[in-house]
């Protein structure tokens, strides 16, 4: 009779035991393994931007604006040479997914004439950084490094008055006689319209740099640069001109027209 007792008080012992275990899984408590803070959901990653591909650089450029940009290119009489100039040269780039670019040089009787354009991609592979804002902190860089003269209060009230692409308010035969925006560079000698500057309606953003080599012995070069961003993508254009003869200038408000105007187009087509 002993024995029977004790078998029957384990067993209601076990079952006891049994029961509670099933209580604590089914009624809806937490188990050991459980994180009460853990939601289960990761963050979202940040927007990638707009543009995934780039254009083909050396025809991003049309026939007539070259005509304008480099006129020595209509003065080539050999049709086949003549052809080869318009086609432009591709730059090398290890991934044409991410940076593309075309040169172009040509002679004229008057001057030589270069032109780059540059298009880069810009991705981000941080998740909390946007393609976007990666290329807005490359451009800004991009933008600290031509040393921008700061805006007088005079420019600073016109912002904007000008349009991007548009004739710049000065005559187009005065050109600057020393490097715009450059330490040695008096800037009295650069009208203020064309002095290096932060470019309003072209794209997302957009400055234009203006110098003109130092050099005494040889005919000055002319350095006309635009760039400008657009979503995730960074434009350069770089626009030089040499005179074939020493002592004349280049004209700086001629050469900011061209460089802007094609930047425009430029801008029109991404946007398209």
């Amino acid at each position: 009779m002993q024995r029977k007792a004790y078998a029957s008080g384990i067993a209601a012992l076990l079952a006891v035991l049994l029961a509670g275990c099933t209580g604590a899984s089914g009624d809806g408590g937490t188990t050991d393994d459980s994180n009460p803070g853990d939601t289960g959901t990761a963050s979202p990653a940040a927007e990638p931007g707009r543009y995934r591909t780039l254009p083909e650089p050396c025809t991003a450029v049309g026939e007539g604006t070259l005509d304008e940009l480099l006129p020595g290119i209509r003065q080539i009489a050999d049709e086949e040479q003549r052809e080869r100039a318009y086609e432009g040269t591709p730059t090398s780039t290890f991934d044409t997914d991410r940076k593309v670019g075309c040169r172009w040089k040509v002679d004229s009787r008057d001057a030589t004439d270069h032109l780059l354009v540059d298009f880069e991609r810009v991705v981000s592979y941080d998740n909390a950084v946007s393609d976007d804002s990666q290329a807005e902190q490359l451009f800004a860089e991009q933008e600290a490094a031509a040393h921008l003269p700061e805006p007088t209060t005079t420019e600073s009230a016109a912002a904007g008055s000008t349009p991007a692409g548009g004739a710049s308010a000065a005559p187009s035969g005065s050109p600057s006689d020393s490097p715009s925006g450059s330490p040695s560079g008096s800037p009295s000698t650069t009208p203020t319209e064309l002095r290096p500057r932060v470019l309003e309606d072209l794209g997302d953003e957009a400055f234009l740099d203006d110098e003109l080599s130092s050099s005494g012995s040889t005919a000055k070069q002319r350095t006309v640069t635009v760039a400008f961003r657009t979503s995730n993508v960074i434009v350069t254009i770089e626009y030089v001109e040499q005179p074939a003869a020493v002592g004349v200038v280049p004209d700086s408000g001629e050469m900011q027209d061209r460089a802007q105007k094609l930047a425009s187009r430029l801008a029109d087509s991404l946007s398209g």
